[in-house]
């Protein structure tokens, strides 16, 4: 019985330690530790006159930025005839590479450092936030989380297409050569999941499914395997649909790269909008207009390019540009309206941004990595064209300096 006493005062007072954690990660009131928040520094400049005269200019300038970006792969594809055209131009693939290194860095230099800011901050208990890196953790369970949700996403979708493709096969056989020559990929992945894919096409289409930059190479090899003498004889558009069937025209891969890159972009533009919105230094808005501005420009363009890929209807890739232009502009609102009253430097605003950080920057170092670098570096376009992947590399290296905050007069 004394054994049976003992364990339970020793687990209630586990629990109630517990709960002392919880309380002081969660609490509203205000934390000014040295290094806690920088409130000294804002102090100084503080002018809520200023700060809200240029908060209406970051709106305007980021929504305007953040619009031309994406809407310029989409008018490109317009202008191509909508086939798919807009990723076709080595001046498209350059500046989709420079963005991809602006997304890149945004996740490693700029989420990861303000969520490891964030957490590590004196204001927190130092059990558990600072005996565990939850930063890196946190960072790494979204990122394998995007992986799980591309990979099932994908094959969800395209299962689909190929069950619509093998009705409308079966209601209008007369339509059945066109369907065989590949105009429509739902009745591609049929044949390849039967088995009736000519030269290993179950090879390629496995590798296309399989979510990273070892399926991507793989892929790459294989089709060199087939047609590695496409580069020389001119006939590249042939090889490619013989070798990468994905790049030519939309598939539901660049439907789901889409909608998943937004997703991750959408979620740190809104802790950037309220950081920016709930500001009262003009000394820390003024910088941020310009950098926000690039940043926003680029992550854009990227995003544009994927849905101008994915070959969406005019409807849903407009709502897809719109929700992107909007996210940060309504983000400085919204912190705006509750400056009077959120306090950044309590515990819990910065449980939540060091959380949202980690997980925003772990799906956009996946999305970067995998389906923004890997998938057009490891393509027969890149590898036929020594000058275009000279130029890309360098556009690929430029990104993440060109998003250095020290550029902006930005501390961190």
């Amino acid at each position: 019985m004394v054994f049976f006493k003992e364990m339970e005062s020793s687990s209630a007072s586990y629990i109630s330690y517990l709960r002392q954690i919880a309380a002081a990660s969660v609490s509203a009131a205000s934390c000014d530790v040295g290094g806690g928040g920088g409130g000294s520094s804002d102090d100084e400049c503080r002018n809520e006159g200023a700060a809200f005269r240029l908060k209406m200019v970051a709106i305007m300038a980021i929504l305007v930025s953040g619009a031309a970006g994406v809407v310029i792969p989409l008018v490109g594809q317009k202008r191509r005839g909508g086939g798919g055209g807009a990723s076709s131009g080595g001046t498209f693939v350059l500046a989709k590479a420079f963005a991809a290194g602006v997304i890149l860095a945004t996740g490693f230099v700029h989420m990861l450092h303000g969520a490891e800011h964030a957490l590590s901050n004196p204001c927190l208990p130092a059990t558990p936030w600072r005996r565990f890196p939850f930063t890196g953790f946190i960072a790494m369970l979204a990122a394998l989380g995007t992986l799980v949700v591309d990979f099932v996403s994908t094959h969800f979708y395209e299962r689909k297409h190929s069950e619509e493709a093998a009705v409308a096969a079966a209601i209008a056989p007369e339509e059945a050569p066109l369907l065989e020559d590949g105009a429509l990929w739902g009745t591609m992945s049929t044949r390849v999941e039967d088995g009736e894919g000519r030269d290993g096409g179950r090879e390629r289409q496995d590798a296309m499914h399989i979510v990273g930059m070892h399926a991507h190479a793989a892929a790459h090899r294989h089709s060199h395997a087939h047609g590695h003498s496409a580069c020389d004889g001119g006939s590249v558009h042939a090889a490619d649909a013989h070798g990468h069937g994905h790049e030519e025209g939309p598939s539901a891969r660049h439907v789901i790269v889409s909608q998943i890159l937004e997703l991750g972009i959408v979620s740190h533009s809104v802790i950037i909008g309220l950081s920016l919105g709930v500001s009262e230094s003009p000394c820390t808005i003024k910088p941020l207009v310009a950098a926000l501005s690039f940043h926003q420009f680029f992550e854009g363009f990227a995003l544009g390019g994927c849905i101008s890929e994915a070959q969406l209807k005019n409807f849903s890739a407009f709502m897809m540009a719109f929700f992107f232009a909007i996210t940060t502009p309504a983000g400085i609102s919204v912190g705006t309206a509750i400056a009077s009253f959120y306090n950044p430097n309590s515990p819990r605003a910065l449980v939540v941004e060091g959380i949202l950080d980690s997980m925003s920057a772990g799906i956009l170092i996946y999305m970067a990595l995998v389906d923004l670098i890997a998938a057009d570096f490891l393509s027969r376009k890149m590898s036929c064209n020594p000058r275009l992947q000279v130029g890309s590399y360098i556009a690929l290296f430029l990104g993440p300096w060109a998003w250095q905050p020290w550029l902006y007069g930005l501390s961190e």
